[in-house]
């Protein structure tokens, strides 16, 4: 059975640097759409990036765009965001998504309810 665990989540300083992971379980890990998404308190949750993990296809947010990226690790089934120069409007709790079978695409990719397998979400704040 298919399944997303965050890890990661943790207290910075504005500026600062954050790594998330997301494990896997599940078969075909490299032909997924994965995805990170953000919700922040009293804030409608929001796709941050989105990227096909057998390749091509990579999406982020405006608001995360040349801070934020994203990498895998196939042999550890494991999906990363990478966080840089965080600012406090960066603070949510930041959750993992899956969907297989699907190479993401620029219309859907941010719909949370798009994906069939979703984390329990890992807290990031951040301090000004």
């Amino acid at each position: 059975q298919m399944h997303v665990a965050e890890s990661g989540g943790r207290s910075v300083e504005a500026g600062g640097s954050v790594t998330l992971s997301c494990h896997y379980t599940g078969d075909a890990f490299a032909s997924n759409c994965m995805a990170w998404f953000r919700q922040a308190s009293g804030k409608v949750r929001e796709g941050v990036a989105a990227s096909y993990t057998g390749g091509g296809s990579t999406f982020y947010s405006d608001s995360v765009k040349g801070r934020f990226t994203v990498s895998q690790d196939n042999a550890k089934n494991t999906f990363y965001l990478h966080m840089m120069n965080l600012t406090p409007e960066d603070t949510a709790v930041y959750y993992c998504a899956a969907d297989t079978g699907w190479d993401c695409n620029p219309s859907s990719w941010s719909r949370w309810l798009q994906y069939a397998h979703r984390g329990q979400g890992t807290q990031v704040t951040v301090a000004s």
